[in-house]
């Protein structure tokens, strides 16, 4: 028997010839293929080993010079991933970098391609002798459980952002009432926590502690607060799971705003993921903005293509919203996008109600287009780009109006057809503008829209930032117009000050809030290289609420 088994063994290795080196498939330099204002995109992707949080290298090298003289000019770090592309964020050498240069992956990322390259091939050979008694284990897969690669990725445990805590006080001129309250201010930007793939990315502000006479109001400074996002993600691209919970964006479906929240998806192949969603909406940007509204659902979702060629995305879902939970939509909703490098991109979303004859007053059942926004853009050269959008929505918003004036809602104060240029201007100066016209049922003829807007990276003599904007709408739910300025000047290397103010009207019966005017300066002052103070006051006077209010922040940066 002894003998029959070494014999079976000599054979084998007589028979088996000596197999040639593999050749490892991992590609470690890359060219750029696009370079945007924080963004470039590379020509490798998924198929070459690039995954989300790798970090690259970019090189200048002159034609005709040696290997050896290229020059550094900067890092970016890998965000986005397709089959054959990549979109990398700068961190840094933004003014430097330029098409054709040479991306080459960090030597840490590139340590591990390397050897999960030279694993997936050294499991092809042919013959592999184990002997019983000894170890029941395939000797390739004990070496890579004993391998921990060293160093770690950049991304993993970096924990940067700020704690604040501010102190605000509000002069109430129409109840004549006043009040303080406390609170802190919490921004975070942490990737990799303990080594893992979880995140956490956002920002969030509440109060501590109040007092004072009469109920305090809610101000601009408080509405705007809602609007950031603070979240959980895991987002591990060697798994198929995919989760978030906290104040966020559903990723597929951002027309749905934000989310007090959560969603889980699961990845079908590299293309596809299917997943469901649910929550409360607390934005007050949104179109059908309610803090009492609840909202459950699915969806899934497909891409394909290339970052610097032909890609598409599209999301599809079906959605159920409870108000103070009772039962009060049921709809559907479709995103798509399709971008041609970065000449054309086309985006689309809508909602399509399904209602039940006889509910909400309605006279028959069915589907019911709610909402539809089509816009398409055609970037002509690196000056002048264009867009051309159609706006639409059946019932009437209901998003905060106060906010009108800051900008956050131009996309709903209109219906109908729209047209924009965008131009960029020299020393970091854009002009841009729109017009279009909306016409309602009970209009006698159609209504103009139009905004315009510039920004001025200096202005002259005085080095002073400035935005300038205006804009006049009519819709079915209530016409007006606004304009606001904004001046922001570095006093030192340390010191920042924004001075900013604007006037709005609206003529609307969903709102008493006819006429506003707000003021606003702030300062913010780095004492030290962890340390942020800001102070100010917001002066605000309208038909509902004219208020004076003080606020100071002390933080801290890690």
């Amino acid at each position: 028997m002894v003998r029959r088994g070494v014999f079976t063994v000599f054979l084998l290795l007589l028979g088996s010839r000596p197999s040639a080196p593999q050749q490892v498939n991992a590609e470690l330099n890359f060219e750029v293929t696009y370079v945007g204002a924080d963004s470039v995109y590379v020509n490798g992707g998924r198929e070459e080993g690039l995954a989300q949080g790798m970090e690259l290298d970019i090189f200048h090298h002159k034609p005709g010079e040696a290997a050896v003289a290229r020059q550094l000019v900067g890092r970016v770090r890998v965000f986005a991933v397709a089959s054959h592309s990549a979109a990398c964020k700068i961190l840094d050498g933004a003014g430097s970098l330029t098409r054709g240069d040479e991306a080459v992956l960090a030597e840490a990322d590139a340590q591990l391609l390397r050897y999960l390259a030279r694993s997936r091939n050294t499991r092809r050979y042919a013959q592999v002798v184990t002997f019983t008694g000894i170890s029941e284990l395939d000797p390739l897969e004990e070496e890579q459980r004993e391998y921990v690669p060293r160093p770690p990725l950049p991304e993993i445990n970096r924990v940067r952002g700020m704690i604040s805590f501010e102190q605000n006080s509000l002069f109430d001129h129409t109840s004549g009432s006043r009040s303080h309250y406390s609170g802190v201010a919490v921004r975070a930007d942490m990737t990799r926590i303990g080594g893992s793939f979880w995140n956490l990315r956002g920002y969030w502000r509440g109060r501590l502690h109040s007092r004072g006479s009469g109920s305090r109001q809610e101000t601009i400074r408080d509405l705007l607060s809602r609007t950031y996002t603070f979240a959980f993600t895991y987002d591990n691209p060697h798994s198929r799971n995919v989760l978030g919970f906290g104040r966020l964006l559903l990723p597929w479906a951002s027309s749905l705003s934000t989310l007090d929240g959560g969603y889980y998806g699961r990845r079908l192949r590299d293309v596809a993921t299917v997943g469901v969603f649910g929550g409360s909406t607390p934005d007050p940007t949104a179109w059908d903005y309610d803090p009492n509204r609840q909202i459950l659902g699915v969806f899934s979702s497909f891409q394909a293509g290339r970052f610097d060629s032909v890609r598409y995305s599209g999301t599809v879902g079906l959605a159920h919203t409870r108000h103070h939970w009772r039962a009060e939509r049921q709809f559907l909703f479709m995103e798509n996008g399709f971008f041609a490098g970065r000449k054309l991109s086309v985006y689309q979303s809508m909602e399509i109600d399904y209602r039940s004859k006889g509910r909400f007053g309605s006279r028959t059942g069915g589907p019911v287009l709610t909402r539809s926004f089509v816009t398409l853009r055609y970037r002509a050269n690196e000056i002048v780009s264009l867009d051309l959008g159609h706006n639409y929505f059946r019932p009437a918003p209901t998003f905060d109006f106060r906010l009108i004036g800051t900008g956050l809602l131009d996309r709903f104060l209109y219906q109908g057809v729209t047209g924009g240029v965008r131009i960029e201007l020299p020393h970091h100066s854009v002009a841009y503008g729109s017009v279009g016209r909306s016409h309602r049922k009970s209009d006698s003829r159609p209504s103009w829209n139009y905004l315009a807007g510039i920004t001025l990276g200096t202005l002259p003599f005085l080095d002073v930032r400035t935005d300038l904007r205006t804009s006049r709408f009519a819709s079915s739910f209530g016409s007006g117009r606004y304009v606001s300025l904004t001046f922001t000047r570095d006093i030192t290397e340390s010191m920042r000050l924004q001075i900013e103010g604007g006037r709005q009207t609206f003529q609307s019966p969903l709102t008493d809030q006819n006429r506003a005017h707000w003021f606003n300066i702030g300062i913010d002052w780095l004492p030290g290289a962890h340390y942020l103070v800001t102070a100010g006051f917001t002066i605000y006077g309208g038909e509902l609420q004219r208020y004076d209010q003080l606020f100071l922040s002390l933080g801290y940066r890690f």
